[in-house]
């Protein structure tokens, strides 16, 4: 048998299994009808001006706690994260959720309102209980090299 004869065979066989899973129909269709509900809020947070504020803070604020803050979109999803701290704005057919994650645990969530100031966002996420305060970083950082 050749190369192209054993693809066919198996190309067979996956789509014989589809058919016989009702439920994955189903679920491709789910899958579909979400990510068609937050096509729209995705596409207003890409092009908003909150999401360049968000951006901005968040490596000007990186900078002055010499800390190095990772920026991802998987998907539709926009993550920032710094040591042990994450922030995930999830679009989703009502709008846009901040969730605030902790050493891989969800903290909370909350609204997003694009007319805001993304500065804030940034700062309740940073300045959130149990994370130093990152002007409070930076301040006790200027005081040990003036001490040397």
């Amino acid at each position: 048998m050749s190369f192209l004869d054993n693809l066919e065979n198996a190309l067979k066989n996956m789509e014989s299994r589809e058919e016989r899973d009702p439920g994955a129909r189903k679920r491709r269709d789910a899958e579909r009808a979400s990510t068609l509900a937050t096509a729209p809020w995705a596409e207003k947070l890409k092009k908003s001006r909150y999401l360049q504020e968000v951006l901005q803070s968040a490596a000007r604020i990186g900078h002055q706690t010499r800390c190095k803050i990772h920026v991802a979109w998987l998907d539709t999803i926009l993550k920032l994260e710094i040591k042990d701290r994450r922030l995930e704005l999830r679009p989703t057919s009502d709008g846009i959720v901040a969730v605030f994650l902790s050493d891989g645990r969800e903290e909370r969530s909350a609204s997003v309102d694009l007319t805001a100031s993304g500065n804030e966002l940034v700062q309740e996420w940073l300045g959130h209980p149990g994370s130093a305060e990152p002007d409070k970083v930076a301040t006790s950082k200027r005081a040990v090299l003036r001490d040397e």
